[in-house]
């Protein structure tokens, strides 16, 4: 007589292929989220990064070749704690300028924040025209 159905060891077979199917499937997604995640902090630097930048080359009065640093407001970050340090120097100045006369500085920022108490960092570098002023002369060794 034929039955008609699936034995009791077809059934744990088949049960224990699906579990090992689901568990694979599970740590990837894991994995993912994960992964996720973390670019969703760097995402989040990325923009605060460049809004200070942007915020220090238009600023017009910066103190020039000693670090500077500040945080944002963990309200405004989303609950996670991010601040930078910023650092002007000349970048290239023509020789025989004077005062008053245009030369290149570069602005180096770096970001940094906690990541499940990793410190995560980059540092970003933009450039600006500036004109040399007496102090500027001074700081690059071509003062009077």
């Amino acid at each position: 007589m034929k039955s008609r159905g699936f034995t009791l060891l077809e059934v744990l077979v088949a049960t224990l292929i699906m579990a090992v199917a689901i568990t694979g499937l599970m740590a990837a997604i894991s994995t993912s989220l994960r992964n996720a995640a973390r670019l969703t902090d760097y995402d989040r630097a990325v923009l605060f990064a460049r809004q200070k930048m942007d915020e220090l080359l238009i600023a017009a009065k910066l103190p020039k070749l000693v670090p500077f640093e500040g945080s944002w407001d963990e309200s405004v970050t989303g609950g996670f704690p991010i601040s930078w340090r910023a650092r002007v120097t000349p970048f290239e100045v023509p020789p025989n300028s004077g005062p008053g006369g245009a030369f290149l500085e570069r602005i180096q920022l770096e970001i940094w924040w906690m990541n499940q108490n990793q410190r995560r960092s980059f540092t970003l570098e933009g450039f600006r025209r500036s004109a040399l002023t007496p102090d500027d002369m001074a700081a690059v060794g071509a003062g009077p």
